[in-house]
């Protein structure tokens, strides 16, 4: 597809956007036009039907662990909460490969494109001998599939030995971390509105990485311009944690480490309090809230209409493999909606709600405000759904169909104008090899 040739999104089902009920113009990489009710484009264009679609900005994941693909329900990380879930994981990712990361990475990239998702976040802080190129590999599976990503240069160096959880094997030295966060931040980080591959500075938790690594991170990120991301108050557990090794509460820490700031983005933020949930929406620090995870490991419960009531914008994410066991970021749309129904109520949440927040509250999260909105001017990335499976039969409003009857597979995606997904495949993946090479390599690390 030549992506200087412009293209009529015509006649959708439905489309998440006011004065778009005709469809939308794409071209070079952006939405040119929105054609309203009873009009036609100004622009030359060939036309692509979507009678039969819904048509939604590109879905974006704020919070991810493409590797824990090759660890989805682990019997001896099952029936835990957090801490001792990760002390049941730990010895077997540090068994990771190159050939299983890039395997565990097209896996979760893949289930991502096919639920709609345009850009994805993902958290990479485990770096066992062997394994010190994860992010190169990471970037690579990217361009392969034609996916928009925000990678994450994680970090871990406080083993067990020092009082953390993770074993001496996954960990690094500070001043190996802060030299490699470097160098991929000056090999992959693109700018501008058309950037495909970002990277940004992410020590796993307060729990697994020392003040100097959070201290030095913050300010390296700061020179080099990119965001910053970290795990935080995720469960209580960790605020004892924080309050024992460093005499406060986890935001005050975060606070004193340079990072409570716009450039930052926090996984989970399910325990804070009200003065804290102030303090994040001045300094502009934004949440990923993933629901399945936190359900899945009873860790509570994100107040994400407080959150937002305090000024702070909210984005999704499927969180890693081994917590979700999925990587469906159109399913976790809907459990967001469900988790925060039953918390708030029907009359503060909606499925529009859910929607905003895994579209333009998740560009907020990842600093990309060209993305997560179907309007002129913004990047031509967009998810479209049919509504013609029996879990949809008798729907009414087709946006609500997608949310409430659970619409979990998209037929089209497209990336800045490239169509990534036509007719529910991605072109050029040989999925039933996929999925044979991925098992077998989940097989051989499980087994040690």
């Amino acid at each position: 597809m030549d992506p200087k040739q412009a293209i009529w999104i015509k006649d959708p089902l439905a489309i998440l956007a006011d004065g778009a009920e005709r469809g939308i113009v794409v071209q070079d990489g952006r939405i040119v036009e929105l054609v309203p009710r009873g009009g036609q484009p100004k622009t030359s264009a060939a036309i692509f039907d979507a009678a039969n679609h819904v048509v939604l900005p590109g879905l974006i994941n704020t919070h991810h662990h493409f590797y824990q693909t090759l660890t989805r329900a682990l019997p001896a990380a099952l029936d835990r909460e957090l801490f001792p879930w990760l002390q049941a994981l730990y010895p077997v990712w540090a068994r990771l490969t190159p050939e299983s990361l890039d395997l565990g990475v097209t896996v979760a990239m893949s289930e991502l494109l096919l639920s709609g998702c345009t850009t994805t976040t993902d958290h990479h802080y485990v770096f066992p001998a062997g394994l010190e190129d994860a992010v190169d590999i990471e970037v690579a599976v990217a361009r392969r599939l034609g996916v928009r990503v925000l990678l994450t240069r994680g970090s871990m160096n406080r083993s067990q030995r020092d009082g953390g959880l993770p074993p001496d094997s996954v960990v690094q030295d500070e001043d190996t971390i802060l030299a490699d966060s470097e160098h991929v931040v000056a090999r992959h980080h693109q700018r501008g509105e058309d950037a495909m591959v970002q990277i940004a500075l992410a020590p796993c938790s307060p729990f697994s990485v020392t003040t100097s690594l959070m201290s030095a991170t913050a300010a390296l990120a700061t020179r080099l311009d990119v965001r910053l991301h970290t795990h935080l108050a995720e469960t209580e557990d960790e605020n004892k944690f924080c309050e024992q090794m460093h005499g406060c509460r986890p935001l005050d820490y975060l606070e004193q480490c340079g990072w409570l700031n716009a450039r930052t983005w926090l996984a989970h933020g399910i325990h804070f309090n009200a003065q804290e949930m102030k303090r994040l929406g001045k300094a502009g620090t934004t949440i990923s809230h993933c629901a399945c995870s936190n359900q899945a490991l009873a860790s509570g419960c994100c107040p994400v209409c407080d959150m937002e009531d305090a000024g702070v914008a909210i984005g999704l994410g499927v969180d890693g493999s081994a917590s979700n066991d999925e990587s469906n970021l159109m399913r976790e749309v809907r459990a967001a909606f469900l988790l925060q129904r039953a918390r708030y109520g029907v009359g503060r949440v909606s499925h529009k709600d859910a929607l905003r927040w895994v579209t333009k509250g998740s560009a907020a999260c990842v600093g990309r405000p060209e993305l997560g909105e179907v309007a002129a001017g913004k990047a031509a990335d967009l998810a479209l759904f049919k509504l013609d499976e029996l879990r949809f039969s008798g729907h009414g409003d087709p946006l609500a169909a997608l949310v409430l009857c659970g619409a979990h597979r998209a037929d089209r995606v497209m990336v800045g104008g490239n169509w990534v997904v036509t007719d529910g495949v991605i072109p050029g993946l040989d999925l039933p090899d996929l999925i044979r090479r991925h098992s077998a390599a989940a097989r051989a690390m499980q087994a040690g």
